[in-house]
């Protein structure tokens, strides 16, 4: 029996420690989320108009990023990061993918307080624009933008600005863009340091 543990320890490795704590964290505020019918979710896990004397008011400016509506928007924006995630923080960096994370999150959480006060905001897809196009940037060099990063930041950037045009849904697609700004300075100022 020992064996088999070790030949399974051996062969499964704790390869992304922020990517996979983001995802469990995300898993278990969509799980209390359910579990409570939507009370944790609505008290520590999305952003929307409430006074700011109220201190989860501050709490929810990041912690929106970990709540879902559903598993099927758990799943969307998770596949993603995990796909995505893994390769960004071995490029740039446990410390440094956590302090995207963090950007994304207060940036997203303000704009959407600040403009659509009336709109729950919740999800990580402000995570996932930023990761996006942050991933675009792996291969900058020489002080050129790659064309993979115009490619992906007029397609998707594109996408959402004419989303938020024409199509009328429950995303925001302001703080998509928000989340790919945050992605691609964070990319374009760490790979000019490099050099």
């Amino acid at each position: 029996m020992s064996k088999i543990v070790e030949k399974v320890k051996g062969g499964i490795s704790f390869n992304s420690p922020v990517v996979l704590i983001f995802t469990i964290i995300c898993f278990v505020a969509w799980l209390l989320g359910v579990i409570t019918d939507h009370a944790t979710t609505n008290l520590l896990f999305s952003v929307y108009n409430s006074s700011l004397l109220n201190p989860f008011t501050y709490v929810r400016f990041i912690g929106h990023i970990f709540g879902h509506a559903d598993f099927q928007h758990f799943m969307g924006n998770i596949m993603l990061i995990l796909v995505i995630g893994p390769l960004l923080e071995e490029k740039y960096g446990r410390r440094n993918l956590v302090i995207v994370i963090l950007i994304t999150a207060l940036i997203t959480g303000i704009i959407n307080f600040v403009f659509f006060p009336h709109i729950q905001l919740l999800g990580a897809s402000g995570v996932v624009f930023a990761f996006i196009l942050l991933a675009s940037f792996t291969h900058f060099k020489e002080g050129k933008i790659p064309v993979t990063f115009i490619l992906v930041a007029v397609i998707y950037i594109g996408q959402e600005i004419h989303s938020g045009f024409f199509v009328n849904d429950n995303v925001s697609n302001l703080t998509h863009i928000a989340g790919g700004i945050v992605g691609s300075g964070f990319g374009f100022l760490a790979n000019k340091k490099r050099m």
